[in-house]
């Protein structure tokens, strides 16, 4: 697979204005401000390979937003080398517009008054699509997104699902190689995040398409991504696959027990109860401490077992310990230099 995206000891910094309290201070800022240099990007680096589904993910303030920003060529690096087909983002911004597809979960590149129908072909001339490809696109996706229903409808009268399906559309229209989704199915209801999860990954099996997804939901990057991106304040602290993520961060599996009796005996040290729902328990053990074998073995020689489950390591609990794990790090920083 050919490289497509490309960041190299990538930094960003602001300065930001120093605000200090009283009126002599007040004063005195208005002839000489002080500033304070802030990083949201700290020496980043990864590539993408084109036809890649990868998950960008970190806390709110993490710098996810800004790396995306400046993938499409909206701010400038302070610092490294940043290319996206072999080219600097903000210094062919044109060219580099033709070849991406953007969705802002939050935002809305639509026309408020404007039915669909008419949406699509205002994006039509935009990009300058041919009349061929552009009918092709439009059956595909509307058929893909099941949109017939309300394609005469302005934009003002759709709701949030029936948008962010409309969103998905004119960012596709033109075949981009790349696309950038922020938050896509923020605040959908499950049906609807299922047909979108489940179009992204079609647009990338038929049409190779890469994708970047940004999202605090962690069942968006389990259902659409193979790789997942790490970052934390600025800095990248994970890069590879799921599985790798998960085994990484999250060493706990989780037993769903349905007991026979109410209340079980007492449980092995090494396993504990973490959720009870009457005779049903959730048991948590450290694999690296107690195979699952042993778990089990331990559990069912004193007790009458109904149902027994493995819940493998899950993402959310994996970005559980990381963010746990950097706040610790913080903590004990502080404390160094107290």
């Amino acid at each position: 697979m050919n490289t497509i995206i490309q960041l190299k000891n990538v930094t960003k910094e602001y300065k930001v204005v120093q605000h200090e309290k009283g009126i002599v201070p007040t004063m005195l800022s208005l002839f000489h401000r002080k500033y304070e240099i802030k990083k949201a990007i700290n020496d980043v680096s990864f590539e993408i390979k084109k036809g890649e589904l990868v998950g960008y993910v970190g806390a709110n303030g993490a710098g996810k937003s800004t790396t995306i920003k400046m993938l499409t060529g909206i701010l400038v690096p302070t610092e490294g080398t940043l290319l996206v087909h072999n080219a600097v983002p903000y210094k062919n911004r044109k060219e580099n517009a033709k070849k991406i597809g953007v969705v802002f979960g939050q935002r809305t590149q639509l026309y408020w008054n404007l039915p669909m129908e008419e949406t699509f072909d205002l994006f039509k001339r935009i990009y300058k699509i041919e009349d061929k490809r552009f009918k092709e696109n439009v059956g595909f996706f509307v058929e893909l997104l099941e949109m017939n229903s309300f394609l005469r409808t302005p934009v003002r009268q759709l709701s949030l699902g029936q948008r962010m399906r409309a969103e998905l559309v004119v960012s596709l229209l033109h075949d981009p190689e790349i696309l950038y989704l922020d938050e896509p199915t923020i605040g959908l209801d499950v049906s609807i995040k299922r047909k979108i999860r489940s179009f992204i990954r079609e647009i990338n099996k038929e049409r190779n398409t890469t994708v970047i997804l940004t999202t605090h939901d962690m069942d968006d990057i389990e259902a659409v991504c193979n790789r997942i991106i790490t970052i934390d304040k600025g800095a990248l602290v994970f890069d590879g696959s799921l599985d790798q993520f998960k085994n990484k961060y999250s060493n706990g599996n989780v037993l769903i027990i349905d007991f026979l009796e109410n209340t079980p005996k007492q449980l092995d040290s090494r396993i504990r109860i973490v959720k009870e729902e009457g005779t049903k328990k959730w048991l948590w053990y450290d694999k690296d401490i107690i195979s699952t074998a042993e778990a089990i073995t331990l559990i069912t020689r004193n007790h009458e077992i109904v149902d027994i489950q493995v819940q493998e390591p899950t993402i959310e609990a994996a970005m559980y310990e990381i963010y746990k794990f950097q706040s610790d790090k913080e903590k004990n920083k502080d404390r160094l230099l107290v």
